[in-house]
């Protein structure tokens, strides 16, 4: 019995460190789709043919054979080209509001109705 759990618990623990080990692979389509061509004025470089996509393209593909992160390939363009060239910007001291006003207006706006309906009664 116990040489059966012994047994057990060797595979678990030998597979446990293989499956939590793997690395997390980087889809460069998705990276692409999440970078703006600075060309093109709204387009992802994913969608682009200009000469200046392609360029981004390779770019990317070399930071992610150096072994950058995802985060990392972002930060690297945002202090390349600016800010702008990300579809989704990190929520930073900077942008802050531009995540938060938002939320500020629907509370805001709520706030207002519940008002309008309450002095309506």
């Amino acid at each position: 019995m116990i040489m059966k759990l012994n047994f057990f618990l060797f595979f678990f623990i030998f597979f446990s460190k293989f499956a939590f080990s793997a690395e997390k692979t980087i889809d460069p389509n998705l990276i692409h789709k999440n970078l703006r061509c600075l060309v093109c004025q709204g387009q992802s470089i994913s969608d682009s043919n200009s000469d200046f996509a392609q360029t981004v393209k390779l770019v990317v593909k070399d930071l992610i054979d150096e072994g950058k992160t995802e985060e990392e390939i972002y930060e690297f363009m945002s202090d390349k080209y600016g800010e702008w060239i990300v579809f989704k910007p990190q929520l930073n001291i900077q942008n802050s509001l531009l995540w938060i006003l938002p939320y500020i207006v629907l509370i805001f706006g709520g706030f207002l109705i519940f008002t309008f309906f309450k002095k309506r009664q």
